[in-house]
Formats: structure tokens, C-alpha cells, sequence
């Protein structure tokens, strides 16, 4: 394949030729208000094999299908009368926006999509670029993270053409996105419904729309899994190259964690990604993150800051573990994964 195509969504001939890449069954990085997602024709099993290919990604791994609307669920999707009113209800609070469900799915969607499973994940987006792409395309579209298999996401056009350049066809840059985490991913045909990644539509948000309860998956550790129930329950994902070091959320933990990782590594440059007004007495490589009690920009900034890190040379990360609640589940969910041994 020939260089990526870095394509503006700013230019409408631009929007136009990646919407006919998508048509024409080629692969189109774009904006999404959580993370550049990888597109493909999501009724095209050459297509989206095309996504797993430029990912590494293993077959396993099933992908989200974007739409342009809630009316083109029925393309994708079966909705059952007893799941109609729970599916309204869901769809009416939070699309468009960072809400996967996993629904079941039509008779259209290839299997590599589902990873062979009956239950196919369904959003539609709220970036406007995303949104005029799939418009523009008039087809569904399978985009998981516009990233290699494992590695930190991309927030910017230029983090994805970093990992995929000359493996895709076009990327459509529309800027950084907004949310900087993956969208939230909810089984919601089971009772409790099932909770298989957080981001920044919360349990409790769901919970209070529905009525009914939500239970967090609890990942297994299977080394060869035949089929993942849902995108981003790997145990170990969205890691940077260096090794990751999680801290207690304090500033005093983290001085002390940096002391520990100086006296025992040798030759090796360290990283901190440094929340803002936090202080550090240590020769490392520091990132500046966002303030400690501003969770959104703490997610929106994680995948950024992880990656310039990377592109400093370091080889050790530290990073401090926020508490638990609201989109603070997400930044916890990501870093955990991260952080995972190989």
C-alpha cells in the first residue's frame, strides 16, 4: 500500500474522497469525540479483514459499528420487543455520544466483525466530522482504535499515522478528540446489565436512565481466547512501549515510587506523567498531565501523554492511579490494562 493520505475535515473534497474510500471498501482513520477510530465498511467482510490486518489484530478481538444515526440500527442490529423499551431509553440519553451497546445482530454483519459471537457492538457517535464521514459514506462502519493491536490509542491524527502510516489508506484529521477514552461498552439484554468497559458514560448514568441495575465483567486471564464477548476486555491493552508503574494517587507516593524506580534502574531514562501544580525531586523526563481534580482532562490528555513519553526515550513510565468513580473508572480501567506484563 502507498503513503497514508493525510486528508482535513476542514476541506469538503477531502470529506468526500475518504467517504469514497469507505464506499470503495478502503480503510479511513477519523475523529471521534473519544479516540481516532480505523473505518471500514462494516457490511464488507474484505473490508473490515483489511482492519485486522493493519492492526496486527487478532480475530478474536471484535470491532464497534458506527452509524450515522439511530436509524440505521436495523441495518446492523435486531432489537427484540422486550429490549425495545430499555434500547429506546438508552439510545434517547446518550446518542450520539460515547455509548456502545451490544446488541443482536443482523444477518448483514460479517462474523469477523462479532469475532463469531451473536451480540454486535453498535454507537453512534457524536464528533461532527465522524458524523459527516458516515453520512457521506451511507454505509455502517467498523472502527475500532486507529492504532497497532495493544498500543496506546491515537487522540490525534498524528498518533495514528505514528503506528499505521503507509498501512491505510487515509486518515481524516479533524484536530485532537475530546473525551480521550475509549467510548463505554454495555450489554444490555442481560439483567443486571453487563458493564464490559467504563469510559465516560458512567454505570450509574446507565442505571438511572433504565432503572435497572449494571455489574462490571470480570476479565478472564485466557491466553488464546477463541472470541472476546466485547471490544477492550483484553487484559493487557492500550500500552505505551515503556514499561508502566502505576502509584498510589499522592504526590508524596509518587516522589517516593520515583526514588525506588531511580536507585533501581541503571542507564535508563524514567517518565512521569505529572498531574499540573504537582512537584517532583528526581532527574526524569516529566509530562506534564492535567490537574488532579479535573478527571475529564485527565482522560483527554492520558493516550496523549502516554505517547510523548514514548517519543522522549524512556523506558520506565510512572503514573499515578486515580480513586475509583465516574469517568476516573475509565483512566483506572486504561491504566491497569497498560500497565499489565507483557
Amino acid at each position: 500500500m502507498p503513503q497514508t493520505v493525510h486528508l482535513d475535515y476542514s476541506t469538503p473534497a477531502d470529506l468526500v474522497r475518504a467517504a469514497m474510500l469507505l464506499r470503495d471498501g478502503g480503510l479511513v482513520a477519523f475523529a471521534t469525540e473519544t479516540v481516532y477510530g480505523l473505518g471500514a465498511n462494516a457490511l464488507s467482510a474484505e473490508a473490515v479483514a483489511g482492519i485486522f490486518a493493519a492492526k496486527r489484530r487478532p480475530f478474536w478481538d471484535p470491532l464497534i459499528v458506527h452509524l450515522a444515526s439511530v436509524e440505521q440500527l436495523s441495518q446492523v442490529a435486531v432489537v427484540p420487543a422486550k429490549l425495545a423499551e430499555r434500547v429506546i431509553a438508552l439510545a434517547d440519553a446518550f446518542w450520539p455520544g460515547p455509548l456502545t451497546l451490544l446488541l443482536p445482530r443482523s444477518l448483514a454483519v460479517p462474523d469477523a466483525v462479532t469475532a463469531g459471537r451473536e451480540l454486535v457492538g453498535v454507537r453512534v457517535p457524536a464528533h461532527p466530522a465522524a458524523r459527516a464521514l458516515l453520512a457521506a459514506a451511507g454505509v455502517p462502519v467498523a472502527a475500532p482504535s486507529a492504532n497497532l493491536f495493544g498500543h496506546t490509542s491515537p487522540t490525534t491524527a498524528a498518533h495514528v499515522l505514528a503506528d499505521l502510516d503507509g498501512r491505510i489508506d487515509a486518515v481524516l484529521d479533524a484536530g485532537p478528540t475530546s473525551i480521550g477514552v475509549e467510548s463505554t461498552v454495555l450489554d444490555p439484554t442481560q439483567t443486571p446489565m453487563v458493564l464490559y468497559r467504563p469510559g465516560a458514560v458512567t454505570a450509574a448514568q446507565l442505571a438511572a436512565v433504565t432503572g435497572v441495575a449494571v455489574e462490571a465483567f470480570l476479565p478472564t486471564t485466557e491466553a488464546q481466547p477463541v472470541s472476546m464477548p466485547s471490544p477492550g476486555v483484553g487484559i493487557r491493552h492500550y500500552a505505551p512501549r515503556a514499561r508502566m508503574v502505576l502509584v498510589d494517587g499522592s504526590q508524596a507516593a509518587l516522589q517516593g515510587a520515583l526514588a525506588e524506580a531511580e536507585a533501581a534502574i541503571q542507564g535508563g531514562k524514567i517518565g512521569v506523567l505529572l498531574p499540573k501544580g504537582w512537584t517532583v525531586n528526581a532527574d526524569a523526563v516529566v509530562e506534564s498531565w492535567a490537574r488532579w481534580d479535573d478527571p475529564e482532562a485527565l482522560a483527554a490528555r492520558l493516550f496523549a501523554g502516554l505517547r510523548a513519553l514514548d517519543d522522549r526515550g524512556v523506558s520506565v513510565i510512572l503514573c499515578p492511579l486515580p480513586e475509583a468513580g465516574g469517568i476516573r473508572d475509565a483512566i483506572r480501567d486504561r491504566l491497569l490494562k497498560a500497565a499489565r506484563p507483557a
